[in-house]
């Protein structure tokens, strides 16, 4: 119930959410919770030197990932979308639990953020009910509560080229997650496009990083 009340609130797959409102009108009096999660996404974005921008979200769609109808925008699509990236560009009011965008065409995609804000809110839940052991997965973000019966939770890493598992962690009140380029992605010409999009050139991230995990 807690996961499902955090997905009203922030999922932009449903039209109903604060942040669909936000992003078709342009502002909207906010929760607590969608305050939070902006305020701590614009520090993220601060901190990676804007690496990390929830304002992504035209460019998410410009490129088909939202709706998996995969295309390569052409160059100046691009630029005429990077003119309303940046999470400055967010204005938060916090008297007046408000979020308003300031550039007409601007979104916010929070899928980078949101499913840890829902597990981290569904342990709380957990625990204010006394329970001390449990595992909760939502696709790669996922919390070890307490162990396994007498030992550490044992989670695997998947191989992001090909079958298996690459490696897995033992862990016990900690946080795992893992994103890549092998979940959501398309190929055009041998070259992979996948969805973890840079905010700084419009384009997807070319790192030579395939996967990567954070322990938290």
């Amino acid at each position: 119930d807690e996961i499902k009340r955090i997905e009203s609130l922030l999922s932009k797959y449903l039209p109903s959410s604060e942040i669909s409102i936000l992003n078709a009108k342009g502002k909207v009096k906010a929760s607590p919770e969608t305050i939070f999660v902006i305020k701590t996404a614009q520090e993220f974005s601060r901190i990676s030197g804007g690496a990390f921008d929830i304002t992504v979200g035209s460019l998410v769609d410009l490129w088909g990932f939202t709706n998996r109808d995969y295309r390569i925008p052409g160059a100046q699509e691009i630029q005429s979308k990077l003119k309303v990236i940046g999470s400055d560009k967010i204005i938060v009011n916090e008297e007046e639990n408000m979020i308003q965008l300031t550039f007409p065409g601007m979104k916010v995609d929070v899928g980078g953020i949101a499913k840890g804000f829902a597990v981290d809110n569904a342990v709380k839940k957990l625990k204010e009910q006394g329970i001390n052991s449990c595992l909760i997965a939502l696709a790669g973000d996922i919390y070890c509560l307490g162990k396994k019966f007498g030992r550490p939770w044992r989670v695997a890493i998947r191989n992001p080229r090909g079958q298996g598992v690459f490696d897995s962690v033992h862990l016990e009140d900690r946080a795992i997650s893992t994103s890549g380029d092998y979940e959501q992605y398309f190929i055009r010409d041998k070259k992979r496009y996948a969805h973890i999009i840079d905010p700084r050139t419009g384009y997807p991230a070319q790192t030579g990083v395939i996967s990567a995990t954070v322990l938290a």
